[in-house]
């Protein structure tokens, strides 16, 4: 197994938006940066792709054996230090692979596959995971001068994704008994091993053709779940999937103007519904703040902002209708959610209507004088 560093996309790879070289420091100050909890997307298409659906996901939790043992022989402060840099190695590891970091649960980490950037091989993604991150700990083992095993656990199945509780990112988790078999399982495993779901093995079969299968009686679950044991000695064959750089590719204007305004979620921005306050403001005299703008010289600044911005926002909509159409089979998005549905359309009536304020008052000025 490699012991290197993941390389990570140079540009999200759902929407294009550059993550690195000199055009990023144009999105950084827009706020928009690598997502930490899957570094090959940009923080605005981390979570929203697959909100709200059922989803075909392979689940992967992983954590350092006999972690009470090692808090009592080192005490909290050094032991704080190992799992630290478990942690830091295993998401360096599960990103490299394409995982969604679900979240931390003392050494533990929960990582999902297949969302929210599709993967035909899901499965064998996770169990690749897995296995590096055994690897890896040999390394560990040998700075702190510790034998380090892990144990890990792959499931498959289908989940409910989705925000719990808020409407931050953080929340966004999935729910589903693929996530349960996932966690049981890992309280079953040996150190050192893998337990992997039928399901799950499946998508590895043709590595591990003839891997034993055993009926594990599971807490919460009434029917004995069917899992297979990888064992320390049994090697991964791992792939080379590391994402190519996309540096290379051509960012035209749209694509800065989209990066900025808009992702795939279809977001509100500032411009549209500012842009429609002010034309309405000027139009009716709603305000006397606002009153000035008919006279004053910055009212021919104002209509040009307010209409950019509309234009801006109604590409922003065209541009994700073209990534949505752009990706096909495994990697189709089939639909929007409610909430994409609602947000598409807050975007597009702020546009229309902007435009039609800035229309109309071009009109009014020109019968007026």
């Amino acid at each position: 197994m490699s012991g290197g560093r993941a390389v990570f996309s140079a540009q999200c790879r759902i929407c294009g938006t550059a993550l690195e070289g000199p055009l990023s420091l144009v999105f950084r100050a827009a706020g928009i940066k690598r997502s930490p909890r899957n570094p090959n997307l940009c923080n605005r298409c981390g979570t929203h792709v697959e909100e709200g659906r059922m989803v075909e996901l392979t689940v992967l939790f992983a954590d350092l054996s006999s972690f009470t043992e090692l808090t009592h022989d080192l005490g909290a402060e050094k032991t704080h230090r190992v799992v630290d840099a478990f942690l830091r190695m295993a998401s360096d590891v599960l990103a490299k692979h394409g995982a969604f970091i679900d979240k931390y649960v003392g050494d533990a980490v929960m990582a999902l596959f297949n969302v929210p950037l599709r993967q035909d091989d899901h499965a064998r993604q996770a169990v690749e995971a897995a296995s590096e991150i055994r690897s890896r700990l040999v390394g560990l083992s040998q700075s702190f001068d510790l034998q380090l095993q892990s144990t890990a656990a792959v499931a498959s199945g289908w989940a409910r994704v989705g925000r719990l509780g808020s409407e931050d990112s953080k929340d966004y988790t999935a729910i589903g008994d693929v996530v349960n078999i996932a966690a049981r399982l890992q309280g079953k495993a040996n150190p050192g091993e893998i337990l992997i779901s039928h399901e799950a093995y499946e998508g590895i079969l043709k590595n591990f053709p003839n891997l034993p299968a055993e009926q594990l009686t599971l807490k919460g679950f009434r029917e004995p779940v069917i899992a297979h044991r990888l064992h320390p000695s049994a090697a991964v064959p791992e792939t080379d999937d590391t994402p190519k750089s996309a540096s290379s590719q051509a960012i035209s204007l749209g694509g800065v103007i989209f990066g900025i305004l808009g992702a795939p979620c279809a977001v509100t921005t500032l411009i549209g519904p500012l842009a429609v306050a002010l034309g309405v403001g000027t139009l009716f005299g709603l305000s006397g703040v606002l009153a000035f703008l008919d006279k004053g010289p910055i009212r021919i600044p104002v209509l040009i902002l307010a209409t950019l911005g509309a234009l801006a926002n109604l590409y922003t909509l065209r541009r994700a209708r073209e990534i949505r159409s752009r990706l096909t089979g495994a990697a189709r998005w089939d639909g929007m959610t409610k909430l994409e549905r609602r947000r598409f359309y807050v975007v597009l009536s702020s546009a229309l209507i902007t435009i039609a304020v800035v229309l109309f008052e071009v009109v009014v000025h020109r019968f007026q004088h």
